[in-house]
Formats: C-alpha cells, structure tokens, sequence
C-alpha cells in the first residue's frame, strides 16, 4: 500500500514541475523563466532571457553563464542617438530585495557558434555564477517566438565576437 502511495505522489511530483513554474533558487537568488527564442536554420547565435529575484539583505551580481557553446557572454542592448547598440557587460548588479530582468531590448545572455538551430521545445543547460550565491544549474526553455517577440531586438543572426 506505501508503495502505490510514493508512486502516486512521485507520478503527481513529476507532472506537477511545468504548473509550478521555470525556477531555480541558489541563496537568497530566485532565477525565474529562463528562456530562450527558437532561431532560423543559419543563425550562428542565440538570446537567453530570464529574471533575477534577490530576496536577500546584500546586493549579489551575475558574474558569468556557461553553457556547451563556443562563447556565452552577458550582453546589453542600449539606444544612443536613435541607434540600438548591442555590448557585452562584466557583470549584472542584483539589487537585495529587487528584481532584475533580462528581456529583449535590455540585458540578456548571448549564445554564440550555434551549430544548428535552437527548437523550440528543447532546452539549453546552462549555469548562472554569481559572486556571492555562487553557482546554480538552470534550463533554458527553448520557445517559439510569437508576433510580438519578432518585433524587439533580434539577435539569432548577429555572429558575434569579444
């Protein structure tokens, strides 16, 4: 009878993770949703999205991401004079108690090198270093763009090199 109960209990758990939401936490950081656009068939590069919550007393910073491509780095998009300029950034200051976004237009991480299109429906593995929470395993939810999203800033054609 235990058995049919763990079973049951481990089936509704198991079922249960896409309702409960995309989040991981390490220390006082919330990582929620990360998620990146599906890309064209020629695209040499990728955008990562996701947001920040820092639930803590002390200011952290996102100090780097790995994930199985020839380079990841964090990026920002900014408007100077009209113009939409994209730059890699050192570092993303988590605020304590505050919520950072990384959204298209802003922050984000770049995956550079892809070697095929990312799909959507699958993910990309990745790990967020933080300076002071340290390292934490996440999964970017690869998802289809929608009308909106092809509006903003795209970035599955840049091939992009520090």
């Amino acid at each position: 009878m235990k058995l049919h109960i763990i079973a049951a209990l481990a089936a509704f758990t198991l079922s249960a993770q896409p309702v409960l939401g995309h989040d991981f936490k390490v220390g006082d950081l919330i990582v929620d949703h990360p998620v990146a656009f599906e890309t064209t068939p020629m695209s040499k590069s990728g955008a990562g999205y996701l947001s920040i919550t820092n639930s803590g007393d002390v200011s952290d910073r996102l100090i780097e991401v790995r994930a199985d491509f020839p380079h990841v780095s964090i990026h920002k998009s900014e408007e100077a004079d009209g113009v939409m300029r994209m730059m890699p950034v050192e570092a993303i200051e988590i605020p304590a108690g505050e919520t950072v976004t990384l959204e298209p237009g802003g922050f984000h991480v770049m995956f550079m090198g892809l070697s095929g299109p990312l799909e959507a429906g699958q993910d990309i593995p990745a790990t967020l270093i933080f300076d002071k929470a340290g390292e934490v395993a996440v999964s970017f939810a690869i998802e289809a763009r929608n009308a909106k999203q092809s509006d903003e800033m795209d970035h599955s054609d840049h091939n992009m090199s520090d």
